[in-house]
């Protein structure tokens, strides 16, 4: 008879992980099942010298126990690093220091099992487990089972309607492998906002310089270029206390909380909207500047011409439209949840009006029953904290301890200083 595992969890990125490093000292029999043969974290965005955007205590497990052997202090000292990164005095990891020490957790893990494409979840009655359905990487076919279901597939590249069916469109995930073909092409739109959009723009305007073919362009719908805000009493809505308050709300007012809270976390760095000003400024010194930038244009419609790609775009404040010719576009337009194609027919999961996963507060699917959970992908229930590597480890600290029915790892409910819901006497 197979094996049935207490956990089974789907996915691999960073809050698997760290779901797998918690778990590694805890008496659980957990296995992470990964599409990919190996850990890979935004492989596309891997730009020289780009930096996470949030302390190396984010790390895997540091902020649920900082004397796990998981930690990322602990994998610079294992590589002799950890004197460099000190002296270095930055807070903030190399993103490709980052995947080396999600790389090197994930190759020390048994409990990762790479090359398992999981193609369905049933729910078997008779061992009162969860099934995966299973494709090996040779084609050979498995079933794995759990008592308890931890999804963390992450988020899938996201093009809008308007650009879906266009030719030419490259999602920023996939920037590295067209970052040379963009780089010589005369005319490139880059359609989005936030970090990576600012990333390529910069990226490309660099590689380009002023002896350009043609104009780089940036278009985005927000009426201007957000930073990104690192103020400490904003960040402390990144904590169980705001999870709480927002959680508690109505759906339609998260809602509309989480649109007006994006630049919180999809914004730019402040010293990469500089370093962008500085370049155009210098390349200003030299005479035309190769690049236009554009607030508040929404692509309405797109198709594809004998002249290239051409957007119609309206602007937000005057309603005015205007055309836009391409020869390649490139999409900074987010994610885009995939839990939902993995819940569909599993037993007692809730859904909210919208037909999304209606999460409780302590991260299950299955209306508090606590045998399916969820990572990263309850933005629309648990706020920004949702896609936030810093609350990765209390949200597993949340699991485990539920999973267990006992406290595996303390959880921190009160860490702000401010109120986030009434003030009462």
């Amino acid at each position: 008879m197979s094996t049935v595992h207490d956990v089974l969890a789907v996915g691999c990125g960073p809050f698997n992980l760290g779901l797998a490093a918690l778990a590694e000292p805890l008496d659980l029999d957990v296995a992470v099942l990964e599409a990919r043969g190996e850990f890979s974290w935004h492989p596309g965005m891997m730009l020289e010298g780009a930096t996470i955007q949030v302390p190396f205590m984010a790390d895997l497990v540091t902020m649920a126990d900082p004397t796990s052997r998981w930690s990322f202090l602990n994998y610079l000292k294992h590589h002799e690093r950890l004197y460099p990164f000190y002296i270095r005095e930055s807070f903030y990891p190399l993103r490709a220091e980052y995947d080396a020490y999600c790389r090197w957790v994930a190759s020390e893990l048994e409990s990762v099992e790479f090359g398992h494409h999981v193609d369905r979840v049933t729910y078997d009655e008779g061992r009162d487990a969860f099934e995966a359905r299973c494709t090996l990487a040779d084609g050979t076919q498995v079933t794995r089972y759990g008592r308890h279901l931890v999804l963390g597939v992450g988020t899938a590249p996201h093009v809008p309607e308007s650009l879906a069916d266009l030719d030419g469109v490259i999602h920023t995930a996939e920037y590295l492998d067209h970052r040379d073909e963009l780089a010589e092409t005369e005319r490139v739109t880059i359609v989005g906002s936030g970090q990576s959009a600012a990333e390529v723009f910069h990226d490309l305007l660099v590689r380009r310089g002023e002896d350009a073919p043609g104009d780089l362009t940036w278009v985005t719908r927000s009426p201007r270029f957000f930073p990104m805000e690192y103020t400490k009493l904003t960040l402390e809505m990144t904590s169980p206390d705001y999870v709480d308050h927002f959680h508690a709300l109505p759906s339609a007012r998260r809602d509309a909380l989480g649109r007006d809270q994006r630049n919180l976390f999809k914004g730019i760095s402040g010293d990469l909207i500089d370093a962008i000003y500085d370049t155009l400024y210098e390349a200003s010194l030299h005479g035309r500047v190769p690049a236009r930038l554009g607030t508040a244009q929404e692509v309405v419609a797109a198709e594809t011409t004998a002249d290239g790609q051409l957007l119609q775009l309206r602007h937000l404040d005057t309603d005015e439209t205007a055309t836009l010719t391409s020869e390649r576009i490139v999409a900074a337009t987010g994610y885009a949840s995939r839990v939902g194609s993995l819940v569909e027919g599993l037993p007692n999961v809730q859904l909210d009006e919208r037909g999304r996963p209606a999460v409780t507060r302590d991260f299950t699917l299955d209306d508090g029953r606590g045998r399916i959970f969820v990572q990263n992908g309850e933005e629309h229930t648990h706020s920004l904290t949702a896609p936030d590597l810093g609350m990765g480890a209390h949200r597993n600290s949340v699991i485990l301890n539920r999973i267990l029915g006992r406290e595996a790892y303390r959880v921190e409910e009160r860490i702000a200083f401010q109120t986030f819901g009434p003030l009462h006497d």
